[in-house]
Parts: structure tokens; C-alpha cells; sequence
């Protein structure tokens, strides 16, 4: 069974950093990806960073020269560095992991954490 616990939130002003963490456990697949999608208030969840099976990484848009995802050498815990924060990107944020064959967006992986909340004021 995967286990993913997420760690690091916080409240910050406009411009600050925070680093997130997610330990995993029970991720056994050599095609493994895992990646960060938040969530704020009344909107939809949405795709933050990923890294694919074969270490490719992608970025939404919207925080692309901000934020860096970064796994250690055992692929069992997972990052995200989130520079110059926005009140924007006030959110809760989940770790996600999966088995991937194909494309496959953050926000449908099979395996999800119970979240960080990341308040950013301005």
C-alpha cells in the first residue's frame, strides 16, 4: 500500500520560501512518478510539478522560475522548493505518486497525501 505523508507547510508573506516534503512508502514500480498539485478554495485542483519515471520534470506555467521539485537518491522522498511566493499560491498541496506508462496529469495519480496547507499574505 502507498503511504504518502506531506510536511513543510506554513504561513509567509509575499516573497518568502518554503520547502515541502513528502516521505513515501510502499512505491515499488520502476515506471514510478510522483509530482505536487494544490488545491485552493472553491477551485479545481491543479498540477504543480511532476517527475516522470525517467526523471523528466514539468512545471505548470504559473510557477515555472519559482518553484524546483527535487527527489533524493532513493526516490522514496520528495521535494519542492517554492521561491518568491504569491498570495496566489496559497493552497493546500498534495503529494501524489502513480505508475506511469503514458502522460498522465498530477491531479489523476492513484496515490495521494493527506496535504500541507501554504498561506502566502501579502
Amino acid at each position: 500500500q502507498v503511504q504518502l505523508a506531506e510536511s513543510g507547510g506554513d504561513s509567509v508573506q509575499a516573497g518568502g520560501s518554503l520547502r515541502l516534503s513528502c516521505a513515501a512508502s510502499g512505491l515499488y514500480s520502476s515506471r514510478r512518478c510522483m509530482g505536487w498539485l494544490r488545491q485552493a478554495p472553491g477551485k479545481d485542483p491543479e498540477g504543480v510539478a511532476t517527475i516522470g519515471p525517467t526523471g523528466r520534470i514539468t512545471y505548470a506555467d504559473s510557477v515555472k522560475g519559482r518553484f524546483t521539485i527535487s527527489q533524493d537518491n532513493t526516490k522514496n522522498n520528495l521535494y519542492l522548493q517554492m521561491d518568491s511566493l504569491k498570495p496566489d499560491d496559497t493552497a493546500m498541496y498534495f503529494c501524489a505518486a502513480d505508475s506511469c506508462y503514458s502522460y498522465l496529469p498530477v491531479t489523476e495519480y492513484s496515490s495521494r497525501g493527506q496535504g500541507t496547507q501554504v498561506t502566502v499574505s501579502s
